[in-house]
């Protein structure tokens, strides 16, 4: 059965879905922005900034369903500038090491929620079902 997650480390989802599901052993979150989860608001001083919000987001939400980064199977990202891609790649090896890191999309899409640079989303395995 479909086990809906949720935490308050990180920020409530911003239209009718939830911030991850868990099935058979899987963790499916949702794109994640940089929404602070304990001011509601968005950190885009730059994107380094941006991005590691982002990924603290997302690993709030890993680690309440009871797994952790080193977990995370498949990554997409999503940039409103393809030109961002260095600086992004230096904060998500802050998060991911390369040996061991997921595997990754990142396309460049002309919009984003909230009019956001970056978002992403992962697939991970939950270790203890």
């Amino acid at each position: 059965m479909k086990q809906i997650i949720k935490t308050d480390k990180a920020p409530l989802p911003i239209g009718p879905y939830n911030q991850a599901t868990a099935f058979n052993g899987m963790l499916f979150v949702s794109g994640q922005i940089a929404l602070d989860p304990l001011t509601g608001n968005l950190v885009l001083s730059d994107i380094e900034s941006e991005t590691r919000q982002v990924l603290q987001n997302v690993k709030a939400i890993v680690e309440e369903a009871g797994s952790s980064l080193h977990h995370v199977l498949k990554a997409s990202v999503f940039v409103k500038d393809m030109n961002m891609f260095g600086r992004i790649n230096a904060v998500y090896a802050e998060f991911f090491e390369e040996s061991t890191a997921p595997a990754r999309e990142l396309v460049q899409v002309a919009e984003l929620p909230r009019f956001v640079n970056i978002e992403i989303s992962v697939i991970c395995i939950l270790p203890n079902s």
